[in-house]
């Protein structure tokens, strides 16, 4: 089987990472799946939303440490491993306006919580657990969990489970924001797939909008901010989507957007 899985159904993208005998630590051929996968998502017309999520007991446990000082690249070619390689999914969820939800289904290690902070929203399995876990192998994150993980929580106790990397319950990681939502593991995948499909049949020229808006509201100041916000807005009045959101409302009835 194919160590990193990509499916379609109902507008919902699902990538899975498929080494649970590993805890889906991954390789250089899974991470130019992964980024090739995102790519492809984001210019299907048939996905509005985006699901990764791990086989197994975790979601991704990071780089395959196994692997991890075999031969003796230069700093150089080390660099431009992790820029090439690793960094292309955090570099390509940078550009994908689809909402990106992480199922957090086990352990999420390193990388792999710095993959599941990258996403959108992370919903996890009560037994989920999360952990920065570079120190513990003498390194620091590379992933841009560092750069991301800021905006979720504070400062201090950012820092701290950056110099000890201790491990993080997925309720303790409720009020942290680094999880939205808690549910029990039996009903993690019902409850994550219904969430999507609220999404996915949304008004979607709106809904990659308002992705777009959030995020670049924290590089701009007010005024550029409201200036695009005013441009979007314009656009927007004149879709479909719009005019049916407006009919269902005068007619006290569910909408029926184009989901597109």
């Amino acid at each position: 089987m194919s160590d990193l899985l990509y499916e379609k159904k109902d507008k919902i993208a699902t990538i899975t990472l498929n080494r649970p005998d590993k805890l889906n630590a991954f390789t250089g051929a899974m991470i130019d799946a992964w980024a090739k996968s995102l790519a492809e998502a984001q210019g299907d017309p048939d996905v509005n939303v985006v699901i990764v999520t791990g086989a197994g007991r975790a979601f991704c446990a990071g780089g395959d440490v196994a692997r991890m000082g075999q031969g003796e690249p230069t700093q150089l070619d080390h660099k431009n491993m992790l820029w090439e390689g690793v960094h292309r999914v955090p570099k390509t969820l940078e550009t994908l306006d689809k909402p990106v939800i992480a199922m957090v289904n086990g352990l999420a290690v390193g990388a792999g919580m710095g993959m599941t902070v990258m996403c959108d929203v992370r919903i996890a399995a009560q037994s989920a657990r999360f952990s920065t876990g570079y120190v513990r192998v003498g390194l620091v994150p590379v992933d841009g969990g560092t750069f991301l993980l800021l905006l979720l929580v504070r400062l201090a106790r950012s820092l701290e489970g950056r110099l000890t990397a201790v491990f993080i319950a997925a309720l303790e990681g409720l009020p942290l924001g680094i999880v939205q939502r808690v549910v029990p593991d039996a009903e993690l995948r019902d409850a994550t797939y219904a969430f999507a499909r609220q999404i996915a049949d949304g008004p979607q020229v709106p809904v990659r909008m308002i992705k777009r808006l959030v995020y670049q509201s924290m590089k701009l100041d007010l005024r550029t901010h409201l200036d695009l916000v005013s441009s979007h807005m314009a656009i927007v009045r004149q879709t479909e989507d719009h005019k049916e959101g407006v009919a269902a409302f005068k007619e006290k009835r569910a909408p029926k957007f184009q989901g597109r």
